[in-house]
């Protein structure tokens, strides 16, 4: 990307750019905005004014006379080395998350390494949002199993946690049923997949008491999803099964772990 000259950002971009970077509360301090811009090779042509307008105004002059945004783009990078923000990851996130949302109207993506790579552009500040959204990369920092992005990232990309939820769990049933052939749902599904007797799916020898009780109790922990997710949302209007972030966390990790736990079949 060193040798390549990346496309202008427009002032309005850019302004959210050096907002997000210079921002009063979590932002960049003074001295580090002064040190990056060094070694960025940046003119620092303001260095008393407000942190955004001064990093706004270094980087409209660098951008006017080299047509391009390379450097722009060097000072983000080093802003957002993980190294700097150790013990500090819920800052980091946040901050790669709104940087990223502006990185997209250029055709570049910053990625959780601090490196960058080439992206499709983002042509309106709603697909910019919907790329970089906060769920779904939280999601992916947590290693969510690829179930569950198969079965609702369009719920996830605007979201939607009530409908990302239940959508994940849908996941589960056409997994079992994936896995036994059966056509059954719900509670009958899990019952005849994790039979006692004759189970369909072992997750482990099925020898000792504890691999039984081990066995019966993911059988139990997929029947409480479904009576929790699926049945619930099911019958109740969205303005009454409300679902925040933290909360659709959680369920989507559960319904992941599930997923993982069945990958190791037998």
């Amino acid at each position: 990307m060193a040798n390549i000259k990346r496309p202008m950002f427009t002032p309005s971009v850019l302004e959210g750019l050096c907002k997000t970077i210079g921002d009063t509360v979590d932002g960049l301090t003074g001295s580090e905005i002064g040190h990056i811009l060094l070694n960025a090779d940046i003119a620092d042509i303001d260095p008393t004014a407000t942190k955004w307008k001064r990093l706004y105004a270094a980087f409209v002059d660098w951008q006017n006379k080299n047509q391009c945004s390379n450097h722009i783009l060097r000072f983000v990078q080093d802003a957002l080395q993980p190294v700097r923000y150790l013990q500090k990851e819920e800052l980091f996130h946040n901050r790669r998350l709104e940087v990223n949302k502006r990185l997209l109207f250029i055709g570049v993506e910053l990625s959780e390494e601090g490196k960058y790579r080439i992206v499709d552009k983002a042509t309106t500040i709603a697909e910019a949002e919907q790329r970089s959204n906060r769920l779904k990369q939280k999601l992916e920092n947590r290693n969510t199993h690829i179930k569950v992005f198969e079965y609702c990232t369009a719920e996830l990309l605007v979201e939607n946690y009530f409908h990302a939820v239940f959508e994940a769990t849908k996941s589960i049933a056409d997994r079992l049923r994936d896995m036994t052939g059966l056509h059954t749902d719900g509670n009958a599904l899990a019952d005849t997949s994790f039979s006692t007797t004759q189970p369909l799916i072992k997750i482990n020898n099925f020898l000792t008491a504890t691999d039984r009780s081990e066995h019966i109790g993911l059988g139990s922990f997929i029947k409480g999803i479904f009576g929790l997710i699926r049945n619930s949302t099911a019958h109740e209007p969205k303005i009454k099964f409300d679902i925040n972030e933290e909360e659709a966390l959680d369920i989507l990790n559960t319904i992941s772990y599930i997923h993982k736990r069945l990958d190791k079949a037998l």
